[in-house]
């Protein structure tokens, strides 16, 4: 009961405090989250910010490090429960993330095409561009929508490429928007074979690119699967009080603590080998 009253106790704190730095952070103060804000914008969920996703987080944590208490009555269990269940949020972040990137992979040859299609009737490149917002693809429907809202506000077409590309965060969006800001300051007839050579490489990459994925699975799945079995096995035991007391003891202490770091550098290892890099942007962070 007390850990439940300290656990509501710093939640309710934790939630003050956010509340007060959803009202009055900076930009200056999001941005110093880092990891936090970007993982948060690369996700293309509105309103998920880098504070969300810390508090997040803690609660996680925090909820799972009481109920792994209750429940097995190991305070070293209760412990490691928190440190691991802390980065679950983080995870299907990620996961939504990788979704996202995967989606707008998919949508960018077919926005290709249609401002190919949009300049061979004769729009203006400015127009074309946010045409995509009206009939592009879903998933790219609404940055365009913001980039027909920006152009028409600022008039300036360079710095709503550039709002575009800082909103997108995708580096085939950098290489779309360098070929458009190109054509915009040079100008020439090549834009049409420019765009259409550009449409077939990015579907090509994205083929290769789901071909990979689709056979890299299978280690991420394993890496998951050899992680969480023993942890699984030890809650089971821990409905038996002679593993409870086994476990309370300074050598039990011992055993978890370093099946816990096994586990870790496992899975971290496992990941790692079964990652594919991330393409680099063009436009540094």
């Amino acid at each position: 009961m007390g850990a439940l009253l300290g656990l509501s106790f710093g939640v309710g704190g934790l939630l003050v405090i956010l509340g007060w730095f959803g009202d009055h952070g900076s930009t200056r103060s999001r941005s110093s989250l880092g990891f936090f804000a970007r993982l948060a914008q690369q996700s293309g969920i509105p309103r998920v910010t880098g504070a969300s996703l810390v508090a997040a987080c803690i609660v996680v944590a925090a909820l799972t490090g009481v109920l792994t208490l209750l429940v097995t009555a190991v305070p070293t269990a209760a412990l490691l429960a928190f440190f691991a269940s802390g980065g679950v949020p983080v995870v299907l972040i990620r996961r939504r993330v990788q979704l996202h990137q995967r989606a707008l992979r998919k949508a960018w040859p077919d926005a290709v095409d249609s401002l190919l299609s949009a300049v061979r009737a004769g729009l203006s490149l400015p127009e074309a561009v946010a045409a995509l917002g009206v009939k592009g693809p879903l998933a790219l429907r609404p940055a365009f929508e913001d980039f027909a809202a920006n152009y028409r506000a600022a008039g300036s077409f360079a710095e709503a490429l550039a709002t575009l590309g800082d909103q997108l965060g995708d580096p085939i969006a950098d290489r779309v928007i360098a070929v458009l800001r190109i054509a915009r300051e040079v100008g020439g007839n090549d834009l049409g074979s420019v765009l259409r050579t550009l449409s077939s490489i990015l579907r090509e990459d994205a083929r290769m690119r789901g071909e990979i994925e689709a056979r890299q699975s299978w280690t991420v799945n394993s890496a998951r699967l050899a992680v969480a079995a023993p942890w699984i096995t030890l809650a089971l035991l821990s409905t038996r009080p002679e593993a409870v007391r086994a476990y309370n003891s300074a050598a039990g202490a011992a055993v978890l603590f370093a099946a816990f770091a096994l586990s870790f550098v496992a899975y971290r290892v496992m990941i790692h080998i079964g990652r594919l890099p991330d393409e680099p942007r063009l436009v540094k962070q």
